[in-house]
């Protein structure tokens, strides 16, 4: 007690008539670290259970400040929920779900709150001091490209409000197979001229479909990470960067040039730039664009089209940068003005190595609005610890970032649901209070069979190598009641995929399996049914190769 006064009389004799409004930090700042002079708390928790089962049963998404401090964040599976502090302890004590339908972004622009879900953007009229809208929401632009993957929809603002909208590409690379071994790309001409791209849409007219839209860029994979830079007048995106690429060619590329060879790559998204997905990734160690192994490529063949723009930072592979947001408030120090802050989500590609980029960074901005060409960490510890292969293993992962009015940065977590809020007090005496904490981790044993090679190859990159799955991206093998269960369907979801082989009304995941019929033969799908049965589901029967011939031939 005596140190949260201290601090608070502090705050208020620190200049500037924002600090007397600045909430006490939490003692651990919320389980995170962060730099000096930045304290940080919890403004809400546990937003993704429901109340009466306990369970969480949603994902929190993107974040928008209103201009009274109010907090919109959109759900992954449902709706919004809107936070207000009403007694300015800086927590949530009124918290309200409303709407309707899965999605990610959201934002409060001038007198509407903005939201998309996976086929479009709605807005709902604004009214400072209504925390839920009023009123059924305008549909802005529908009927969008969603496939199975890459579905959300980013959207942000121009300086004269225009509406540039992502419909990203289903694929990792536009091949046949996708994500397997052998994959070789196709012709991508008419398929980019609907995905993999940002549109431009009057913010203000109401009914539009896509082809009423300006395709402002091509070349995209799936890029949310979207601002725009006020003094240059111009968007920047991050590009979220390919994956697979030693499953797909083996002979060229090793489990460490997947885990660190295609970056994610931030640019300057000017109008008609074209990013070279789906021919081309950019390999941060080379510091070069390279041809995609579906495409010819060997891990030397490099891509000189200049018609393919240049990153103008490169992160590391498979950080998964989700929300970005522009520091436009002055509480904290001068350096951090004008420039940008990214959530990175973490990987969850990078097994059988651990994990990493579950963070938040910062990205200065020179006078002129451009990056300076570096980033720093600025907040992390979301993970809880440093070295860890299942991402289920991370206690947080970071997805919405925005700056509220006053000038305090506000994270949002994925699997828990929980809300931070990020101010500078200024102190210098700030130590880390917390350890990480560094667990084992089980890896599916090697018994030397033909399926646990195939397991290693083909499976545990999406999988996890204990079986695990990624919470919302891939199901666990573990526990699962389709590899437990009769063998005939675990037979038919590897050879026709999940799509067809297991009920409409079953959960689903955002990385759909493709179906692997024509890649492997039945002995080798024999064999990795055996073997994920063995130590997945001990005590069930094996698969025999007569058994998968009967199902491919029913």
């Amino acid at each position: 007690m005596k140190t949260s006064l201290s601090l608070a009389l502090t705050l208020l004799l620190l200049p500037g008539r924002w600090r007397a409004a600045l909430p006490v930090p939490d003692a651990d700042d919320g389980a995170i670290n962060l730099p000096p002079g930045f304290r940080a708390l919890v403004v809400a928790d546990n937003l993704n259970r429901d109340p009466a089962s306990g369970k969480n049963t949603d994902v929190l998404r993107f974040l928008s400040i209103a201009p009274n401090g109010d907090i919109y964040a959109k759900y992954h599976r449902n709706g919004l929920v809107a936070l207000s502090d009403t007694n300015g302890d800086g927590r949530a004590d009124v918290i309200e779900k409303f709407g309707s339908g899965p999605g990610t972004g959201v934002s409060v622009h001038g007198d509407w709150l903005y939201y998309s879900t996976r086929t479009g953007v709605y807005r709902y009229k604004y009214t400072p001091g209504e925390l839920v809208p009023k009123g059924e929401p305008e549909t802005i632009v529908s009927d969008l490209p969603a496939e199975n993957a890459h579905d959300a929809k980013s959207f942000a603002f121009d300086g004269e409000g225009r509406l540039l909208v992502e419909v990203g590409s289903p694929y990792n690379v536009y091949s046949k197979p996708d994500r397997q071994f052998g994959a070789k790309g196709m012709d991508a001409t008419e398929f980019l001229k609907t995905h993999g791209g940002f549109w431009r849409f009057d913010a203000n007219k109401t009914n539009q479909v896509l082809a009423d839209g300006f395709h402002f860029s091509t070349g995209h994979r799936h890029s949310l990470a979207l601002a725009w830079q006020p003094v240059l007048k111009e968007f920047f995106m991050v590009m979220m960067g390919r994956d697979n690429m030693n499953t797909v060619a083996p002979e060229f590329y090793d489990d460490l040039d997947n885990a660190e060879r295609d970056a994610e790559e931030m640019h300057l998204l000017r109008e008609g730039v074209n990013l070279g997905w789906p021919y081309t990734y950019w390999d941060p160690i080379k510091k070069a664009r390279m041809v995609g192994p579906e495409f010819g490529g060997d891990n030397h063949k490099r891509d000189e089209n200049p018609a393919y723009d240049k990153p103008v930072i490169a992160f590391p592979a498979h950080w998964a940068p989700l929300q970005m947001a522009v520091y436009s408030g002055t509480q904290f120090p001068e350096k951090y003005r004008g420039g940008m802050f990214i959530a990175f989500h973490g990987s969850w590609n990078r097994a059988p190595r651990s994990q990493q980029g579950y963070k938040v960074v910062y990205i200065p901005f020179d006078k002129d609005g451009m990056p300076t060409g570096r980033y720093e960490t600025f907040a992390d510890n979301f993970a809880g610890r440093e070295e860890f292969v299942n991402t289920r293993d991370a206690r947080f992962r970071p997805c919405g970032v925005a700056v509220g009015p006053d000038g305090s940065l506000y994270v949002g977590d994925t699997e828990k649901g929980r809300l931070w809020r990020i101010i500078y007090t200024g102190e210098t005496n700030t130590l880390s209070r917390r350890a990480v904490a560094t667990l084992p981790n089980f890896i599916a044993p090697d018994d030397h069979s033909r399926g646990s090679q195939l397991f290693q190859q083909i499976c545990a990159a999406c999988h996890m190598p204990d079986g695990s799955g990624v919470s919302g991206m891939q199901p666990a093998l573990v526990g699962s009641a389709v590899v437990a269960g009769d063998p005939n369907t675990l037979i038919r979801v590897l050879l026709d995929g999940p799509i067809k082989a297991l009920p409409a009304d079953r959960v689903k995941y955002s990385n759909q399996m493709p179906p692997f019929a024509a890649a492997f033969n039945d002995n080798d799908i024999a064999e990795v049914l055996s073997f994920a049965r063995r130590v997945f589901a001990k005590g069930t029967s094996q698969i025999t190769t007569e058994q998968v011939a009967a199902q491919r031939n029913r």
